[in-house]
């Protein structure tokens, strides 16, 4: 059987951990829960890029050798998926030696077929993306900010046989229009290569370069990092005895706009048809965070420790901001006065006071078990018609990335439960005698729960540790397959429920 098999990009071994990497993370990771809670069986990959020239360089200042400074980097972010709760199957790490095998493997194959050739090369070097640029790359004269520092060398190396598959990539794209996602970035990489491609210089020698995977028939060279960094997605599901066909071809590979052209779109299925491989089913591409107005980036200064973020309030609140303030593919805006209004009004006021109160009431009357219900009239016609319109659109924006609009709805159906509470009032209806109340109290709290252990279906892939907190609370039990956990039911009857919590304090 096949798996779900979706990665992120590797993140590179340059730094700490920023709100872009997190973003990421948690995207891929509430794609990866969805899918497993709709019964798949699901492999998730990340990892981190860890040669170049820019390790080297970092390592060199730092006095230290770049295994040692890898082996330093790699923690914080294995640190931050520990703690916003990433349910990675594997994480990568491109030294390591099942990865530099497959990469020199790779290499071999390519070589023996003829796919690679030794050439001289003149022209200009970007040292921040360590790859080499064209004149026809500038935008008004100037090369890209992005782009950072432009060198001019001249060196011989090896080049693999890129252009001799720009016409097969142009026909791929357009015979598979879920290649990449979303589809006017598939129409931006077609614009690109509407221009003829060079081949891609796929080595460097070490008198420049020497912290990288050695070039298998050429010792005196190392692999270029964006043909050893992409690999990694193959190399962590076909070695080590795992049976390739079980997750090959990718089903995503998810990955931020400023990588999609070249690298992704462009160099990675050439490499895959050239080893006679599939290329990955998609692409999801994302957009970026801005703070101000203005791309976060290391270089300008405006970065956010994400894990300060997670200590700060709950890590699944965090969570919860990035997957509902990005539409994926467009960019998004950070501001702390933004998150803060989630935190206190969609999660502490709608969620949590939802949750406290409920378990409040249950405990003041019916602290052994939760009634049934007795009485059905239109307020609970209403809330359950609210239901199965929510889930209807709910389940859809799931399937089509929409999370951002997904979270809108199932937050919309929150606000429904308490408007119900309003409208029933239980703790004016514990106060009354009449019978007829009574059956009315005991509906409503009925009423809230299921809604509650409803709602709590749909937030799980974003709220993991939150959602299991209120399953928990209500009794529940584990949550399962949504085809077994989205049907309006009565299955809390009778179970006693938690005692009244606060799931959103207030930051210290």
């Amino acid at each position: 059987m096949k798996k779900f098999y979706i990665t992120t990009a590797i993140d590179y071994a340059n730094g700490s951990p920023h709100l872009g990497h997190a973003s990421e993370k948690v995207l891929t990771d509430v794609i990866a829960r969805f899918r497993r809670r709709m019964g798949d069986e699901v492999y998730f990959l990340t990892g981190l890029d860890e040669h170049g020239m820019k390790v080297q360089q970092s390592a060199r200042k730092a006095g230290i050798e770049p295994q040692e400074y890898v082996d330093g980097i790699a923690p914080k972010f294995l640190d931050l998926c520990q703690k916003l709760n990433i349910s990675n199957d594997d994480y990568i790490r491109t030294t390591q030696p099942r990865h530099k095998k497959f990469v020199q493997d790779m290499l071999q194959r390519l070589f023996d077929k003829g796919e690679i050739y030794k050439g001289e090369y003149k022209g200009y070097y970007s040292v921040r993306q360590e790859q080499f640029v064209l004149e026809k790359e500038k935008v008004d004269g100037k090369w890209p900010e992005i782009y950072g520092e432009i060198t001019e060398i001249s060196e011989t190396n090896y080049y693999f046989k890129l252009s001799a598959y720009q016409d097969w990539l142009v026909d791929y794209i357009k015979s598979h229009p879920d290649f990449i996602f979303p589809a006017f970035r598939q129409k931006q990489v077609l614009e690109f290569l509407k221009e003829p491609i060079n081949d891609l210089c796929i080595s460097r020698p070490k008198e420049r370069l020497e912290w990288g995977i050695e070039l298998p028939f050429d010792s005196e060279y190392v692999t270029y990092v964006w043909f050893d960094a992409l690999l990694n997605y193959a190399s962590a599901v076909m070695t080590e005895g795992k049976n390739a066909e079980e997750f090959w071809p990718a089903n995503f590979n998810v990955i931020g706009k400023d990588i999609l052209i070249p690298s992704h779109s462009i160099y990675w299925p050439i490499m895959l048809h050239a080893l006679g491989m599939e290329p990955p089913m998609s692409l999801l591409v994302h957009g970026f965070w801005h703070m101000s107005g203005e791309k976060m980036s290391k270089s300008s200064g405006n970065v956010i420790n994400p894990l300060d973020l997670a200590d700060k309030f709950v890590p699944d609140a965090l969570r919860y901001f990035l997957t509902r303030e990005m539409s994926v593919g467009q960019d998004s805006n950070f501001t702390e006065e933004l998150f803060m209004q989630r935190y206190t009004s969609d999660l502490g006021n709608d969620l949590g006071n939802l949750v406290s109160r409920l378990l409040n009431m249950v405990g003041r009357n019916f602290a052994d078990a939760l009634p049934a219900v007795s009485i059905e009239e239109e307020p609970e016609k209403e809330l359950k018609a609210l239901w199965e319109k929510t889930n209807e659109e709910t389940m859809e924006l799931y399937k089509g990335f929409q999370f951002h609009t997904a979270l809108e709805r199932v937050f919309g159906f929150v606000s429904g439960i308490n408007r119900y509470a309003e409208q029933r009032q239980p703790w004016k209806l514990a106060k009354s005698e009449d019978a007829e109340d009574r059956k009315r109290l005991e509906t409503s709290l009925s009423y809230m729960a299921e809604s509650l252990r409803l709602a709590t279906v749909y937030i799980e892939p974003v709220m993991p540790s939150i959602a299991a907190k209120i399953y928990e609370l209500l009794n529940a039990g584990e949550m399962s397959l949504w085809k077994d956990e989205l049907t309006w039911d009565d299955r809390l009857v009778g179970r006693k429920l938690g005692e009244k919590t606060i799931l959103f304090p207030r930051p210290q």
